[in-house]
């Protein structure tokens, strides 16, 4: 799992980095789900993803509060 770029998500929509988000958040739950049965032993890929998760959420914010000023 590789980090996103937040150069590369900036051209993209609100709905688009969220439906990111739905994606993520899934592959997160799949990850720690696969942990917990002894299915992977990928620690880092659960911190990339929650990396991920925070850039996302970020952008999302700067974008939404940059259409109120």
């Amino acid at each position: 799992m590789k980090g996103l770029k937040a150069k590369d998500l900036r051209s993209k929509s609100v709905p688009e980095l969220e439906e990111l988000i739905k994606q993520e958040r899934a592959g997160l739950f799949q990850a720690r789900r696969d942990l917990v049965f002894r299915n992977t032993t990928d620690t880092a890929g659960l911190k990339t993803r929650r990396h991920n998760i925070a850039r996302l959420l970020t952008l999302i914010n700067e974008k939404k509060s940059g259409d109120q000023s």
